[in-house]
């Protein structure tokens, strides 16, 4: 019978060889002007990073720090979407809010608790998306205040699936210049006056 499998070459590993580091495939660098699939994280080619919304806040914070994210998507065990928790959420004013609504310590919040609920998210179509800029989302998403966007498609059920997701920070990285959903770069025309200097 003869050999079904053949043996693979193989060398000795070279001086000067480096490790190579997986970016989901996003350019590191991009202008306004340039597809905003570019500066999309797209749950296609990367791990969504998920909770349940029965997680202790501090353990999904120290999640967000393992994981490099700032953003936390909330799904039950079927995987259907809840909302989401953000760094913001857990280190800003909605912890406090909740320790007086709720009646409960500090320690004892969930992530339920300080989250932004599915009903409260708005989300932008993949289909939409294809055609945008990086420019378009910046200007999308600092009109609308906030850090993120989340990203929808449908199957053929014409069931919503989420996609991806955008983060001001990420595109900020990719474009070499600070952006934030406010502060102090405040228009379009200063985001370009900064790109362009």
């Amino acid at each position: 019978m003869a050999a079904r499998y053949a043996l693979i070459p193989s060398h000795t590993l070279s001086e000067h060889v480096t490790v190579h580091r997986f970016g989901q495939g996003l350019p590191s660098r991009v202008t306004m002007e340039d597809p905003a699939g570019d500066v999309m994280t797209d749950f296609r080619r990367v791990e969504a990073v998920t909770a349940p919304p029965e997680m202790p806040m501090d353990a999904a914070l120290q999640k967000m720090i393992h994981a490099g994210v700032r953003l936390l998507i909330v799904v039950d065990p079927e995987d259907g979407v809840r909302g989401v928790v953000t760094a913001r959420d857990i280190m800003g004013e909605k912890p406090v809010k909740a320790v007086s609504d709720e009646r409960i310590s500090h320690n004892a919040l969930l992530v339920q608790h300080v989250m932004t609920p599915r009903g409260e998210l708005s989300v932008m179509d993949h289909y939409d998306v294809v055609t945008a800029r990086v420019g378009d989302v910046v200007v999308t998403l600092r009109d609308a205040g906030r850090q993120h966007a989340l990203v929808v498609e449908y199957d053929e059920r014409r069931r919503e699936l989420l996609r991806g997701l955008f983060s001001l920070t990420q595109i900020g990285r990719q474009l070499g210049v600070e952006i934030t959903s406010e502060g102090p770069v405040q228009s379009f025309a200063q985001i370009e006056k900064l790109l362009n200097r």
